[in-house]
């Protein structure tokens, strides 16, 4: 008979040993059906893996023996982990191996957050992993924050945006395409996969190019005053949105140009009733049939017929379409979970402490990068809504490597002087 194992419930730990748990918690990480796949899920491995090896006493060195008492004869379990523990492994990265002090915290993280998952399935009595003596070996924080610091790369901006474009493409032509004598449910399926995947590519281009804040691109459940941008918001004929920017004020942000057509597509493939229908709506069928029953009803129809006309749709995103029943945009949390599902499925190389993913901030910080190096701190500052003193301390390690490059320059020149002076 199974036992089910609730948050916090102990379990025997002196017959548990730690490989035992890898697997269950990688599925709870990994991505795709099983929990098999992600970069997260590759790269945990590996460290776990080595943490296993550490506390065998397989690793560490000729001196190190491995966390079980000289004088037994068996694996390592739980009951062998302290904080004790987890301070000589933050040692044993620190010192033994000679990493980058951003790579020991990120090799640690990896560990930890495995502790933190034992802790919550009852292998463990508390985080020893967090206790400050067991993190105190580990290098200080040099100023940067890692999770704060995701850019994406040109490489992965343009892997991402390929593989939503390909996506929309073939989506849409599938359904433009459909035979006549279409079943009329099946060319409903085919256009509502047609609308998700060109409202995913037209999300993914706006923050890939446009550098505007999440929040002020979606809608925040905890602030009214950010619904998310309606199509009334936008003007594609003059290149700008109309955001409700951090500063609590209403701006127009840019659309440059790779941003104008996927949005001219895809308004022309929802037609939505009204401009003030969200430009991103949220896809969430539970929503969306609350939502329809809840809107019909108030306008006078009874649960019978409703639940008949119901029916004659697919997805209940179409049936708002048609009654003008005007769904929420979608959340910010929304966007990172679209953005987890399309990176995963355009299997990018993402190697980051944080996200295992392409996340929205980065979209943003990876178009400040562009136009610091293309344009210089003024222009950038603009485009990102940013004091430029801000914009200079965030993306000062361009500045220090045209410094470099400056100095190098300088000291060639000074170094082909060098023989005519001595002469």
């Amino acid at each position: 008979e199974r036992r089910i194992m609730t948050p916090g419930t102990p379990r025997n730990r002196s017959d548990q040993t730690l490989g035992g748990s890898f697997e269950r918690y990688l599925q709870d990480k990994g991505k795709g059906r099983g929990g098999d796949g992600g970069n997260y899920r590759r790269n945990a491995t590996r460290e776990l893996e080595r943490f296993a090896e550490w506390a065998a006493g397989d690793r560490g060195g000729d001196d190190w023996t491995g966390i079980v008492p000289d004088d037994v004869d068996r694996d390592p379990t739980f009951e062998d982990l302290d904080e004790r523990v987890f301070r000589e492994y933050a040692r044993h990265l620190s010192g033994d191996r000679g990493l980058k002090q951003n790579t020991v915290q990120t090799y640690y993280a990896y560990i930890s957050a495995w502790c933190g998952w034992c802790v919550n399935e009852g292998y463990l009595e508390a985080h020893y992993a967090q206790r400050a003596s067991a993190t105190a070996p580990l290098p200080d924080d040099d100023g940067r924050k890692p999770g704060d610091q995701q850019a994406w790369t040109s490489e992965q901006r343009h892997a991402l945006t390929r593989h939503v474009d390909e996506r929309a493409r073939d989506a849409v032509e599938a359904y433009t395409t459909l035979p006549e004598g279409t079943d009329p449910l099946d060319k409903q399926r085919a256009r509502y996969a047609a609308l998700k995947a060109a409202r995913d590519r037209a999300l993914v281009f706006v923050l890939a190019y446009t550098a505007v804040r999440v929040g002020e691109l979606l809608r925040d459940p905890n602030d009214p005053r950010r619904r998310g941008v309606r199509w009334e918001d936008l003007s594609l004929d003059d290149g700008s949105m109309d955001v409700y920017r951090k500063k609590q004020q209403w701006d127009a942000a840019s659309l440059p140009n790779p941003v104008i057509s996927p949005l001219r597509s895809y308004q022309k493939l929802m037609d939505p009733p009204t401009d003030r229908w969200p430009v991103f709506p949220t896809f969430d069928q539970r929503t969306l049939a609350g939502l329809v029953r809840e809107e019909l009803a108030e306008r006078g129809e009874r649960p019978e017929a409703i639940a008949e006309r119901r029916e004659e749709y697919a997805r209940d995103l179409l049936m708002t379409l048609d009654d003008d029943v005007r769904p929420p945009s979608i959340t910010t949390d929304g966007a990172r979970s679209i953005l987890q599902r399309l990176s995963e499925e355009a299997d990018i190389d993402i190697a980051h402490p944080k996200h295992d993913y392409l996340a929205p901030h980065g979209g943003r910080r990876g178009m400040g990068e562009v136009l610091v190096r293309a344009f210089g701190y003024t222009v950038a500052a603009r485009y990102l809504d940013n004091s430029e003193e801000m914009v200079r301390q965030r993306y000062s390690h361009i500045e220090a490597g045209e410094l470099g490059d400056v100095a190098t320059e300088a000291l060639n020149e000074i170094d082909s002087l060098t023989p005519q002076l001595s002469e």
